[in-house]
């Protein structure tokens, strides 16, 4: 199965199947949500049925993470700091998978994946007028949420966030978050894959990830 992206100059947006993969294909647009180069934000979904018509799977797209004002600079050239650079079909795999063979939990759940443009894990809120970077991580997590619970999440009898590395740390960074949005009778869970990063000492004798996340912090 694969999804496409599609584009919009309005939020929130009505989607468009497309036949072929049978598939919904959204943008989550929102004043001042956008990538770090200003472009828009996007995400695929693949809408369930059956018994998991109700379930949702929203899985935060990893990438690593840009730390400074220059390779934030890069990054916004490539797909994980611009949706200019996204591909516009992208197979559903693993635990996005439609396939009750390959993904016999979640198959038949909607299945979010939302792309990762902020380069801060979905946590920054702020721009660097002078380099035109923007870091809206915060505010793509925030208008992605409210749009995905006006698609019929906010119905949702179980619910689960997930990613993998960068993803994965939003994932935990989020899932508090993601909890509130919901009444307690709506089973929430959050699933990290790789995405703790231990503040310790490496094999080089030094703290390679405190200065990492350092960086991030003091840029975004």
């Amino acid at each position: 199965m694969t999804c496409n992206l599609t584009y919009s100059q309005t939020f929130p947006i009505v989607g468009e199947i497309n036949s072929l993969f049978n598939c919904e294909c959204l943008l989550c647009l929102f004043f001042c949500t956008v990538c770090l180069d200003g472009t828009l934000p996007g995400y695929h979904l693949h809408r369930g049925y059956g018994f998991g018509a109700n379930s949702w799977l929203i899985q935060l797209e990893g990438g690593g993470w840009c730390n400074s004002v220059r390779s934030c600079i890069y990054r916004k050239t490539t797909r994980r700091g611009s949706s200019k650079y996204m591909e516009k079909v992208i197979p559903f795999t693993g635990i996005l998978s439609n396939k009750a063979e390959e993904n016999p939990d979640f198959f038949n759940w909607n299945r979010i994946k939302l792309r990762y443009c902020d380069g801060a894990s979905f946590t920054g809120d702020s721009q660097d007028e002078a380099s035109k970077l923007y870091y809206r991580g915060q505010r793509i997590w925030s208008a992605a949420m409210e749009h995905f619970m006006s698609l019929g999440m906010k119905s949702a009898n179980q619910v689960l966030l997930s990613g993998c590395s960068a993803g994965g740390l939003a994932s935990i960074l989020h899932c508090d978050e993601f909890g509130a949005l919901f009444p307690r009778s709506t089973k929430v869970k959050c699933l990290s894959d790789a995405g703790l990063f231990l503040d310790a000492v490496d094999v080089s004798g030094g703290r390679t990830l405190r200065s990492l996340y350092g960086g991030v912090v003091s840029t975004q």
